[in-house]
Order: C-alpha cells, then sequence, then structure tokens
C-alpha cells in the first residue's frame, strides 16, 4: 500500500470518528463539560390555586436565563431565582427551559376549572351573630350543646395528612345514663399510618345538684362570642377567628398532647337545622358550621412540637334534652379533597341500628353540603342515598359502621333551579384509624371518632357540557349509636 493511500484511508477513519463524535453528542451519550451547568430548579405545583412555586434551587440562576412557556403571569418574578417565587395563573401546559443549555427543566399540566353549580342560599342562612356563637345550654328548654373544631393538615405541614379533632360537649342529663358526668371533652389525633393519641373523656358537672350552677363544672361557657374552658383547654373567639387550647393528662395517660391553634373562617357560617325560620339562633334546635377554615399552630407531642397548617372544620349544635328519646344516632364527616373542594356530611336514625346494615331511602335529618372555594359558595344536595355497607361490633349489640356509600342529588321539589344540572355524587367514605368510646352498662352509648378516607366521583351537566370529576381526600369522622 503507498504512502498517498494510507494517508487517504486515515482521512477517512478520521473523518469518520468526527461524524460518530457529533452523532453521539446530539445524542447525549457525551457531554460538553466545558458548556453551561443546568440548574436543578424545583417546583411545587398547586392546581387548585394555579401556580407554581420555587421550592428548592442548586445554583444561583437569572430569571432571563429561564424562559416560561405557556400561559402564565410572571410579573412577580425578580432578577434572580430564589425560593418561594410564585408563578401565577397557570393555565394549560407549562414548560420551563434553561436558555444557556437548551435543556428542558420541567413541563406541568394544569386543569381548566371547571365550576360545580352551586345553591342559591338566603341571607339569613349564612349570619351567625355572637349571641348565637355563646352558651345556650343554660337556658331551661336547651340541656345539650356541643363545640367542635376538626382539621386535616397540609402536605407540607410538619405532620402531613393527620387528623385532629377537638369537642367541648355539655350533655343532657340521662345521655349517659347514670354516669353522672355529663360533660365530655375530646382530643384526638389520627395519622394517615395508623398512629393514635389522645381520646374522649366524660367528667362530672359542680355546682349545685351537679347543674353546674354557683360551682365549678366541667365546662363552663359563656356569651357572648365562643367562651369556653373545660380545666385546662379552652377556646376563645368570634368569628372568623378563634383560638382553641387542648390538653389534657387523663385524656391520654401514655402520651402527653398540647395542642394550640388558630382558626379563620375565610366565608360565613351556613345554618344546617333550626326549628325558626327567621331568626335561626333562636331556634331550641339548631345548628351551624364554618368549613375550609385556614387552620395553623401547634402540637405538643412527648416533648416534641410540630408547626401544622391545614384546612378545617367549626360546628355548634345546641338541642332539648327530650331529642335523646328520638335520636338513636348519628354520622358525622368533614371530608377535605385532594382537588381542594370540602364536603359535610350528617345523618340522624330514629331507630336502633342493630343490623349490619341499613339501606333508606328517606333521610329528613341528613345534609351534605360542598364548597369547592372554603365555604363561599355552596352545593346543598338534599336528596340522599345512603348504604352502611360494612359494621364493625364493638360491644354486644352495639355496632359502628366503618364503611358507608353516599349518592346525592338535587331534592327534585324543593331544588328546582338546581336540578336542571343533572348533579350525581356517589362517594365510598372508610373509617380507617379511629379511636372508640363505650359506656357499657346501663348506659350503652357509644362514639368512634378518627380519620376517613373518601373515593369517589361526581358529574354535572351545563352549558359547556357534561363533566365528570374523580374524588379522593381525607376525612374527619364522627359516629353515635345508643340503643
Amino acid at each position: 500500500m503507498s504512502i498517498r493511500t494510507r494517508k487517504i484511508d486515515a482521512l477517512i477513519i478520521i473523518a469518520m470518528i468526527i461524524i460518530a463524535g457529533f452523532i453521539f453528542y446530539r445524542l447525549g451519550y457525551i457531554f460538553d463539560h466545558d458548556g453551561p451547568d443546568i440548574p436543578d430548579i424545583q417546583f411545587k405545583k398547586d392546581d387548585q390555586e394555579k401556580t407554581l412555586t420555587v421550592v428548592s434551587l442548586s445554583d444561583q440562576v437569572l430569571w432571563k436565563d429561564i424562559e416560561i412557556i405557556g400561559d402564565c403571569d410572571t410579573s412577580a418574578l425578580g432578577r434572580y431565582v430564589t425560593e418561594g417565587d410564585i408563578i401565577t395563573q397557570c393555565e394549560g401546559t407549562v414548560t420551563i427551559r434553561h436558555i444557556p443549555s437548551d435543556t428542558i427543566l420541567s413541563n406541568w399540566k394544569f386543569t381548566a376549572i371547571e365550576n360545580l353549580p352551586y345553591s342559591m342560599v338566603t341571607g339569613n342562612m349564612r349570619d351567625v351573630s355572637p349571641q348565637d356563637e355563646g352558651a345556650h345550654f343554660n337556658k331551661i328548654t336547651n340541656t345539650r350543646e356541643w363545640w367542635y373544631y376538626t382539621v386535616i393538615f397540609d402536605d407540607d405541614s410538619e405532620l402531613p395528612g393527620w387528623a385532629a379533632t377537638i369537642g367541648f360537649c355539655h350533655m343532657a342529663w340521662g345521655d349517659l345514663r347514670l354516669t353522672l358526668k355529663p360533660d365530655i371533652l375530646i382530643i384526638t389525633l389520627h395519622s394517615p399510618d395508623g398512629k393514635e393519641y389522645g381520646g374522649m373523656i366524660n367528667k362530672k358537672r359542680g355546682g349545685i345538684l351537679g347543674l353546674g350552677i354557683l360551682g365549678t363544672s366541667g365546662l363552663d361557657a359563656s356569651t357572648p362570642g365562643v367562651d369556653l374552658k373545660f380545666e385546662d383547654s379552652w377556646a376563645k373567639g368570634e368569628a372568623p377567628i378563634w383560638h382553641v387550647h387542648a390538653e389534657d393528662k387523663e385524656i391520654d395517660k401514655e402520651n402527653e398532647i398540647i395542642i394550640d391553634f388558630d382558626y379563620f373562617a375565610p366565608s360565613s357560617p351556613l345554618w344546617i337545622y333550626s326549628n325558626r325560620i327567621i331568626d335561626k339562633g333562636e331556634g331550641r334546635l339548631a345548628t351551624y358550621m364554618f368549613t375550609g377554615c385556614e387552620v395553623s399552630g401547634t402540637i405538643k407531642l412527648n416533648g416534641l412540637e410540630f408547626k401544622v397548617t391545614g384546612v378545617g372544620h367549626h360546628e355548634h349544635s345546641w338541642s332539648p334534652g327530650f331529642i335523646k328519646w328520638i335520636i338513636k344516632g348519628w354520622d358525622w364527616c368533614h371530608m377535605r379533597l385532594e382537588n381542594g373542594w370540602n364536603i359535610y356530611y350528617n345523618k340522624y336514625y330514629f331507630r336502633n341500628q342493630l343490623l349490619d346494615a341499613r339501606t333508606t331511602r328517606i333521610n329528613p335529618i341528613s345534609s351534605l353540603v360542598i364548597t369547592t372555594d372554603q365555604g363561599e359558595t355552596l352545593t346543598l344536595l338534599e336528596d340522599l342515598d345512603i348504604t352502611v355497607r360494612k359494621s364493625d361490633r364493638i360491644f354486644l349489640l352495639l355496632k359502628m359502621p366503618s364503611e358507608l356509600n353516599i349518592r346525592a342529588k338535587p331534592n327534585p321539589i324543593s331544588q328546582i333551579l338546581l336540578k336542571k344540572y343533572n348533579i350525581h355524587l356517589d362517594i365510598d367514605i372508610e373509617a380507617n384509624n379511629t379511636y372508640e368510646k363505650i359506656w357499657k352498662f346501663p348506659t350503652y352509648v357509644g362514639m368512634k371518632i378518627g380519620q376517613n378516607t373518601v373515593d369517589g366521583k361526581i358529574t354535572w351537566k351545563d352549558e359547556d357540557g357534561s363533566h365528570e370529576i374523580e374524588l379522593k381526600g381525607i376525612g374527619n369522622i364522627w359516629n353515635m349509636r345508643n340503643f
């Protein structure tokens, strides 16, 4: 082989190496280590608020080196990328590209907002005064009263997905037969992985003849506003702000629990029941609730302090003593869904629930309320079909539901305006981590409080066509049975 031929072969080999190197480079097998570094920028997506928030970054980066492709508002961004920067009003697909390295850092898809039709609620149904918030059991006709606060903690809270319930209860004499301890305090904490703290305790009512008059009572309450004290636990405030402090060394002797929560209700309340048509707060039997409350505070658990935030619920109810002989049980649940919605549900039973499952199409005292915006608008579904799919026997004939199915739609007679949207809700509620309190002979009353999951869907039709949304979330559940 001549020298000339060898030179040609060498040139061909070099050319092939260069071409192969270029192809491997373009395919990403060969990196340009002298090129610009690719930053690691992590975002948190909020589909409900339509935002992207910077939660961490690896290097100092200028926003001018970042291309944000898609429909969004970047006017709040500064010169440098910093933790806490927020891209707002995101719609459709948003792509984040690093310009110097021509690298796609992330893609985000935001679902279109689907507006659930809501109920037209009159003004007096959403009006609660400081007098209404205060005590009513000091009236002869009202002998039973409950105040309770619940919360599901945020994913970025120090106790993500946990559920908490705090209740102050002034029971009527005879509600807990022959116990002589009619005042109840509830403090419960439940985690998604099955941990349980706290519980429920009932204590004596002091004063003359145990009526709480001229003497120390287990539960003290005054008016106006919420002003409650149960030994070392208390709650105080007026709508829309309350502070709740809960601790009791006897309620859980194995764990030390100290809770301090601030509640803020961004929207007006809703009267669930009242035997008065106009002045709801003057009723002898009445219940109102604030849902979608913003909750923040701390939990001290066995010496460790956890900062928490979440979305909660506040409810206040009172009734005369004779209701005990009519109501044989109730199911109550506040659900926080992954899409930002909240659902409130309750049902009262007129007869003993001794069978494992019972289905009824007539539910005269039951409520289901959906809010997509923390209580600003409310969708009330009055036609409920409730099935107890599974019950747990907790003592003799005393059973508690562990699985419920609820199907709900507008009442065709009383909700004509809402009926045209053909709304259908179908959800399964499963109690998966609960605290049980049983008062045995001769009382025979049981309560179950804790955390539940919710899974299902809702469908409706409007001028934009048919809609179907999958529903998943966590809730606070509270059941009572007596016989």
